[in-house]
């Protein structure tokens, strides 16, 4: 088994393979270019888009910059996903964003780890695991999401937060390490923020 198999399975490789380094510089040639795209170049921002990810539904948008260790060569996006600036992905495992998702600025979503053993880790080796963020799923500026995650449908992680484990769905969980706070209910369905009332139906907007 050769090091980009040992790769996608999940186990321990070595990252700096000559073969492996070469697929990962190919892939970054269209992130760059991404990056330095102007802010009328919309149309050229979807198709560089579409080339560099594994997968990408209708409606996405990536506010640049945008930073993928394999610019997104595996990462794969439903439909109408925004990324504020800054979405940082260590993108050498799968990750998997479902529709209408948000991400605020900031934000890190990392596959990629390494073993504690320090015998292993002078020699670089690393493992990859996948993550999953369900539908209709809100990650706050500056979260950073660990390698192996997986988050529920409709579901905010706020802020800062750090998940180091699976959240549910359906609810508001922050914190470092990342926890449930509360299910969201009742309450979010009359206010929008603590004691602002919702004054316009969905449909409306």
């Amino acid at each position: 088994m050769n090091n980009e198999q040992r790769m996608q399975a999940g186990l321990l490789y070595n990252p700096s393979d000559p073969a492996l380094s070469a697929l990962q510089t190919e892939a970054l040639e269209d992130l760059y270019d991404f990056n330095v795209t102007r802010p009328s170049e919309g149309e050229r921002r979807t198709e560089l888009l579409k080339r560099m990810l594994a997968s990408i539904g209708e409606g996405c948008y990536i506010e640049p910059p945008f930073h993928a260790n394999w610019g997104g060569r595996h990462v794969h996006f439903g439909d109408h996903v925004y990324a504020n600036f800054n979405l940082t992905v260590v993108d050498d495992g799968e990750i998997y964003v479902g529709d209408r998702v948000m991400f605020g600025p900031n934000v890190t979503i990392s596959t990629a780890g390494h073993p504690v053993l320090p015998e292993l880790r002078t020699r670089a080796a690393q493992f990859n695991l996948p993550v999953l963020i369900g539908n209709n799923v809100w990650i706050g500026a500056g979260a950073l999401i660990m390698p192996g995650i997986t988050i529920g449908d409709n579901t905010v992680i706020g802020a800062g937060s750090v998940v180091t484990r699976d959240i549910p769905a359906d609810v508001v969980a922050v914190g470092n390490p990342c926890r449930v706070l509360r299910t969201i209910g009742d309450h979010d369905r009359e206010f929008y923020w603590r004691d602002r009332r919702i004054d316009i139906t969905a449909d409306e907007l």
